[in-house]
């Protein structure tokens, strides 16, 4: 029962603590990237690939983001689907008249993946920029995303994704990104990046892999399909976009619940993933990945077995730590959803303990639920 409850321990803490230590150690030695690049002068033709559903908020400065970047404007096609949107989005997609524009307007919903492969289907472009309808990119993104091309080895680049908080609320998600940049950051030199920001990443159109119709973390699969292949994975800090992060913790867990969904999905799809013989990738893949995936289900073991291991007086202090922890986090949750400010430390706690909790949804989704690729729309 004691190796039980020390093994969940110890994995949650190294995931979460001793493999960044470790990562670092190891991406300092072997490093195999370098650690910034110039924008080529003669840019290549490119596709921005862009799925979206109900945005009327935001397609309109989403659109306009695209056509005012610097990239030659004989060099840029937009396409953007709109999959079966039942707000004011179609109406103000066929207000733009740009010849770098294609629109297609999709009458019935079936999903973001189905989205993308008609999409990629039309693409004559050799690369693909994929992105979201709520980014904003910087003037220079797409130049620094495609400045890497020049080498065949590289099948696909990641670009930094930047979370803003616009208000003052409790989601903490922004902070934690920072942490999930750092590790990808690591990764890549390693080449062994793990998916991409889905919001700004690129690839050879020629290594495209048609996904199935239900992925839900669609930028995670195609991304690791490339690596599959034995491309190389570039993550480039300089090519920018930012969104803004979940207006609540609430709202970011509706969002975590419906991507721990799609991790377990993942998880099925990515057996190679696991074999060491691949190297790096699958070192990280299992300290990164799978062991947070698992993280909920070692917290609720840990905490089972601490409750039979009570009577000795270092577990039961274990215990009332362990009770102290999830009743913060109820708190900090309640009082959060009334729009009420929270301490950081509370914060974070209450954004670790949802976090694993969406996960342990997702993975119950995933489990009992027939996993569909339709869009179920969060805020961010």
């Amino acid at each position: 029962m004691e190796t039980v409850f020390w093994c969940c321990l110890g994995i949650i803490f190294y995931s979460y603590i001793i493999y960044p230590i470790i990562l670092m150690l190891l991406a300092n030695f072997f490093s195999k990237t370098p650690t910034h690049s110039n924008v080529e002068v003669t840019l290549p033709s490119v596709a921005v690939v862009i799925a979206a559903y109900n945005e009327e908020s935001c397609i309109k400065e989403r659109i306009e983001n695209l056509l005012s970047l610097d990239y030659p404007e004989d060099k840029i096609t937009c396409f953007i689907g709109s999959d079966g949107s039942s707000d004011k989005t179609n109406e103000i997609l066929s207000g733009f008249d740009d010849q770098r524009l294609r629109i297609h307007i999709f009458e019935q919903n079936s999903g973001k993946a189905s989205v993308l492969n008609k999409l990629v289907a039309l693409v004559e472009q050799p690369i693909i920029i994929f992105s979201d309808a709520n980014t904003h990119f910087e003037s220079d993104a797409i130049q620094r995303l495609t400045s890497h091309f020049s080498d065949p080895n590289i099948g696909a680049v990641c670009g930094e994704l930047n979370l803003f908080n616009p208000g003052d609320n409790d989601n903490q998600d922004s902070i934690y990104w920072r942490y999930e940049q750092f590790l990808k950051e690591q990764e890549a030199k390693l080449d062994a990046l793990l998916g991409a920001n889905g919001a700004i990443y690129a690839i050879r159109a020629n290594l495209y892999s048609a996904i199935p119709a239900n992925t839900i973390v669609d930028d995670f699969q195609i991304v690791m399909n490339v690596a599959r292949g034995g491309h190389q994975i570039i993550y480039e800090k300089l090519a920018l976009a930012h969104e803004e992060i979940a207006p609540n913790i609430a709202e970011e867990s509706k969002r975590r619940i419906r991507i721990g969904t799609g991790n377990y999905q993942a998880f099925t799809r990515l057996t190679w993933a696991l074999n060491p013989l691949i190297g790096w990738r699958s070192f990280s893949y299992i300290s990164h990945k799978v062991f947070r995936w698992f993280t909920p289900h070692l917290m609720v073991v840990a905490f089972i077995t601490n409750l039979f291991l009570a009577e000795q007086p270092l577990y039961m202090l274990l215990l009332v730590g362990h009770i102290l922890m999830y009743t913060l986090a109820l708190w900090g949750g309640r009082t959060s959803a009334k729009g009420k400010k929270l301490s950081s430390i509370i914060a974070l706690i209450t954004f670790f303990v949802s976090m694993n909790l969406a996960l342990l949804k997702g993975f119950y989704r995933f489990m009992f639920k027939n996993v569909q690729g339709t869009w179920q729309r969060t805020s961010r």
